[in-house]
């Protein structure tokens, strides 16, 4: 299901059926500037997870530099605030459920139709519930694996039949440095992230053919509201055991500098701790050693935080 939302008369209509021939459902919309193709040749964006965090900082980067913006998130109200903050840019918002292969397939064909280009996909939206292995609760694994992983799939699928017709784009898939080692505690997030570094890398070498690029994204831990959620759980030591965490800017930094002009398949934030993930991964029986001192120096930042005694986790855009 998707909303659409621009800035003049508001109006309610169905996105236009997929290819299919299923129902997209119905959007919301109001009439934009950017209505019909793409205007003056402005590259076109589409970001998922754009409601908070790092989506929400990236489309006020693309917005100012002149891209047009397709904003989704699962929460619309938060589209709405962008959509309000960014009023005088071309862009349009949409409520995505991104584990539905219909939805994106609507999506995508929506977008294309509507701006004639879609230059580049980023998969942003993720989901982090820490917990042993040994609590979990099915649904929780069921919803780590359905928007981490089946999100950017469906994604990827969709985006990349349009680019490989066209032969240009790039689809950019937000991974994690723990997708690149295992995380104890946050076992099934990790391997979720495991599973989008290794998608979008074999993605990345079928799709050179067609001159389609896909990088995988791995940061460390980043200053946003998914990390003032792990807090509160213990099981989330790790997470915290980093010398600093990474903010919006720095993850700008690393998009526009490196991803968007050079199109690498793979951008490990930081390159220090990214080298440390790689053997940590290659060498379990190192990662042991090292995971008993990492995860005490983790709880106890954590704990400072969690009681107020530490500097505020959240850095918003």
């Amino acid at each position: 299901m998707a909303k659409t939302k621009s800035r003049t008369a508001s109006a309610r209509l169905k996105v236009p059926a997929n290819r299919s021939g299923a129902p997209a459902g119905k959007a919301r919309r109001k009439q934009t500037a950017s209505s019909g193709a793409s205007r003056g040749g402005r590259e076109v964006y589409l970001l998922t997870g754009a409601g908070s965090g790092i989506g929400r900082h990236l489309a006020g980067v693309f917005a100012r530099q002149g891209r047009e913006l397709i904003l989704t998130d699962v929460n619309f109200a938060a589209l709405e605030s962008l959509a309000d903050e960014l009023s005088e840019y071309p862009i349009e918002i949409h409520e995505l459920d991104v584990r539905s292969a219909r939805a994106w397939q609507a999506l995508i064909a929506h977008v294309t139709a509507r701006h004639g280009r879609l230059d580049a996909l980023l998969n942003i939206a993720g989901y982090i519930r820490p917990g042993y292995v040994h609590e979990l609760d099915p649904e929780e694994v069921d919803r780590h694996i359905d928007i981490n992983v089946k999100g950017v799939i469906f994604g990827t699928r969709y985006a990349a039949e349009y680019m490989a017709a066209r032969k240009q784009g790039h689809i950019i898939n937000f991974a994690s440095l723990a997708g690149v080692a295992p995380i104890a505690g946050i076992g099934v997030y990790s391997a979720s992230k495991h599973a989008v570094r290794g998608f979008s890398l074999a993605a990345a070498e079928e799709l050179q053919a067609y001159n389609v690029a896909v990088t995988a994204v791995c940061p460390d831990a980043v200053a946003t509201p998914m990390l003032d959620k792990q807090v509160a759980f213990k099981e989330a030591a790790l997470t915290f055991s980093g010398s600093r965490f990474l903010t919006v800017a720095d993850i700008e930094r690393v998009i526009i500098k490196r991803v968007l002009p050079k199109r690498p398949r793979e951008a490990l934030i930081p390159g220090s701790r990214g080298a440390l993930a790689k053997i940590g991964g290659a060498f379990p029986a190192l990662a042991k050693l090292l995971s008993r001192s990492l995860t005490a120096k983790g709880d106890a930042r954590r704990r400072a935080m969690q009681s107020g005694d530490g500097a505020s986790v959240s850095v918003r855009s």
